[in-house]
């Protein structure tokens, strides 16, 4: 039990303002009368349920027949502080979106219950609802008055939007303490891991909204390439890159589903290079690592190496055909039954062939597979592919039993991503492939039958890839 699911101190309350001390706000009750009149009614009234409603019900009804006996709490989560008195753009815990389908509108604050405690599961989602124009928090407190920051939604207006029980926020602590039951939070590490393994395979609406922030992203990746002349002519081209594609995901969705690699040269071999304030070479390579973020939360996360120029040089292609082969070695054997842990292994084994074929291993393919040895990781580190969807890196709470080493099963949805990295400074490559980094990642789903690639309309193969970097350039 959560400690702080029982304490109504802990429990969000109308928050205080963090600029009071400086407002100049008039708090007459004649001015507070004359603010609060004069107002037109501009409240949506009932809505309809939204697609998303049946399939997270049938999401909390799993939660409740895993945890039968207990009051289950997922909070949305706080805003989150930038700097003084200004805050992040809003994102609440993936698995209360999950649960409630309440996605980028989420309420801050916010809190799911799943009340499991008998046969009938009752699901009460307690929120801060609009306050009204009547109070001083609708023009006095710049956190949370509407003045401020937007009209909140009524609780009758989620209520049938959500297809769930909607109750003021203030009504939480009273409701928690008159239960008197044990509360289990995602504190809870079996909650937090069966929450996460509620994901691993994506219903309907899931695989519906990944197909939407691919396409958006693709979209993202064609803004980018674009962009290319005027990234050229900035010393910081990488920025010019990054924001690119950020204008397309704001357009398209609702954010970033992480900070964008835009990682040009030597950058590329950096594997989570965000600092972006390196220029963009005609010559070199671009890797763009980047994701719309849909107003559902779903994320997608896209790879593609480009040459700046136009036209990859001759070692460069060489680089990227070897990553490549890799990628396709994966898409051939991935299928339901496969582990998830051998597609790493096959696109291992085509990585430590290449190497090994440039004579940089000090033995032979054989040798370098040998667990103890590994000696191909050295030019590629990181795993060829994880778990996607409402987080870019999704179910990590997942047991290993559940996701790495289990079976693959139609619906689920990940990337597969190889890669090659020659650092700048590494004396165990030759000169020439010094500061070239690749990666390829596309994301995919698993279908009866096979694989799909979601990203398959943004090419792969170098001629296609040199020909639609043509076809998009300004």
């Amino acid at each position: 039990m959560s400690n702080d699911a029982l304490n109504p101190e802990s429990k969000p309350e109308p928050q205080t303002d963090p600029g009071a001390t400086r407002s100049r706000t008039p708090t007459s009750q004649a001015f507070l009368d004359y603010m609060g009149s004069g107002w037109a009614d501009n409240s949506s009234g009932s809505t309809g349920t939204a697609p998303v409603a049946r399939h997270a019900s049938d999401r909390r009804a799993k939660v409740a027949a895993a945890f039968a006996g207990e009051v289950i709490v997922i909070e949305a989560g706080a805003a989150k502080t930038r700097s003084n008195d200004t805050e992040y753009r809003y994102r609440p815990h993936s698995a209360f979106a999950h649960l409630t389908g309440w996605g980028a509108h989420t309420v801050p604050d916010s809190i799911l219950v799943i009340d499991a405690r008998d046969s009938e599961t009752k699901s009460i989602l307690f929120f801060r609802e609009t306050a009204g124009k009547g109070s001083s928090e609708f023009f006095a407190n710049s956190a949370i008055g509407e003045f401020w920051v937007g009209q909140r939604p009524s609780l009758i207006e989620v209520s049938h939007l959500l297809g769930i029980q909607t109750r003021s926020v203030s009504e939480y602590s009273t409701f928690i303490e008159e239960a008197g039951a044990n509360v289990i939070t995602l504190e809870h590490p079996a909650l937090a891991e069966f929450v996460s393994e509620l994901r691993l395979v994506k219903d309907a609406f899931e695989i519906g909204e990944m197909r939407e922030a691919v396409a958006a992203s693709i979209k993202g990746f064609e803004e980018v390439a674009a962009n290319l002349g005027n990234a050229k002519k900035h010393p910081r081209g990488e920025r010019i890159v990054e924001t690119a594609f950020f204008a397309q995901a704001r357009a398209e969705g609702h954010d970033l589903g992480y900070e964008t690699i835009a990682a040009a040269g030597h950058h590329a071999c950096t594997l989570h290079w965000i600092t972006n304030d390196g220029p963009v070479r005609d010559g070199d390579l671009l890797l763009l690592d980047a994701g719309v973020e849909m107003e559902s939360l779903y994320t997608a996360d896209v790879t593609r190496t480009i040459p700046i120029n136009g036209k990859f040089t001759p070692l460069q292609r060489e680089i990227y055909e070897a990553v490549l082969e890799a990628a396709d070695a994966v898409f051939a054997m991935a299928k339901p039954g496969v582990l998830f842990k051998d597609m790493h292994a096959t696109a291992m084994r085509v990585i430590a062939k290449k190497t090994h074929g440039w004579g940089f291993l000090p033995g032979s393919v054989e040798d370098s597979l040998n667990p103890e040895n590994q000696h191909h990781r050295r030019w590629m580190v990181h795993g060829t592919g994880h778990h996607l969807g409402l987080d870019v890196h999704d179910c990590a709470q997942a047991r290993r039993e559940m996701s790495m080493d289990a079976e693959l099963k139609p619906g689920m949805i990940f990337t597969i991503e190889p890669g090659l990295y020659f650092h700048k400074d590494d004396l165990l490559v030759p000169q020439e492939f010094r500061g070239i980094g690749v990666r390829i990642e596309d994301d995919v789903l698993v279908t009866e039958n096979g694989v799909e690639n979601l990203t398959a309309a943004l090419p792969r193969k170098v001629d296609e890839l040199e020909a639609w970097l043509a076809e998009h350039a300004r």
